[in-house]
């Protein structure tokens, strides 16, 4: 047997893991008690990350048979990579655009997605790395216009922005000690926002997102710290969905106030290219 795969789906419809070999193929949806499918989908992802190191965590599904327009899917996209990423430097609000290894993970990713299910909308952050992520999608995915949200950004890191991280807490250790810091409620010095702001601007962008495309297939392109807020409010109960990798694919599924993760991590479009585990941020670090 080749591969095991664990899956979860959308609230009241949930996938039995699928067992490939070479030449079978086998998905079976299930309803189960509210209950029983809420301890499932617990035990399911807690066994994902026992197989899987945090830093590489990436799940992949079988086409939903359950779709019946009661729910968004929303498959969010961390932005290409940029020389700052690269060079470990904290962007924050600055607009750093894309390096080269960042413009071709956002043509890969594309690629991927226009050989996917049809994408309804696609929509991202005003920011520069991730809107030409974003519109090289579109244009990949039928010529589809951007639309932006300012409530996409990544967060404001203060006077951390535009220094190298390992050299944060010489330069400025005030903001690198609110950084951090376990609050949630901290804000950084020099207009940078607290976790708590980060939490609430950027979930009710994809609730709003979510409101208006139910029984759609939307992409949104972000910045790893908001793709980690998005993960806490999916998953209040476990710490870390691991390390937010450039141009990582990660579905959601918003049924009115209930969050779901259907995938989460997915790179599989930059294997062998050498650019899997390039960039910075996307973790405890990002910005």
């Amino acid at each position: 047997m080749s591969a095991v795969r664990t899956q979860w789906a959308s609230p009241g419809c949930l996938h039995s893991p699928r067992f490939s070999t070479r030449s079978v193929k086998i998905a079976v949806c299930v309803k189960f008690p509210a209950t029983i499918k809420t301890l499932l989908l617990k035990q399911s992802f807690a066994l994902t990350r026992l197989l899987n190191p945090p830093h590489s965590l990436s799940m992949s599904f079988s086409s939903s048979s359950c779709m019946d327009g009661s729910y968004a899917e929303i498959v969010v996209v961390r932005h290409g990579e940029t020389e700052w990423n690269a060079d470990g430097r904290i962007q924050g609000h600055l607009d750093v655009e894309l390096n080269e290894a960042g413009k071709q993970q956002a043509a890969l990713v594309a690629d991927r997605l226009s050989k996917e299910p049809k994408i309804s909308a696609v929509y991202s952050s005003d920011l520069k790395r991730a809107l030409v992520t974003a519109e090289t999608i579109a244009a990949k995915c039928g010529g589809l216009e951007v639309i932006t949200d300012p409530d996409l950004r990544e967060r404001n890191l203060g006077e951390l922005q535009g220094l190298v991280f390992r050299e944060a807490a010489k330069l400025s250790p005030k903001a690198h000690k609110a950084f951090l810091s376990h609050r949630t409620d901290q804000d950084i010095p020099g207009g940078g926002e607290s976790l708590d702001h980060l939490f609430q601007r950027c979930t009710s962008s994809l609730q709003r997102i979510g409101n208006k495309h139910k029984g759609e297939r939307v992409v949104v392109v972000s910045h790893g710290g908001v793709i980690r807020s998005l993960y806490k409010r999916a998953c209040p109960n476990w710490k870390s969905g691991g390390k937010v990798l450039n141009t990582s694919v990660n579905i959601f599924h918003l049924c009115d106030e209930v969050w779901t993760i259907k995938s989460w991590g997915d790179v599989s479009h930059l294997q062998q290219t050498g650019y899997l585990e390039s960039g910075f941020g996307g973790d405890k670090t990002s910005g």
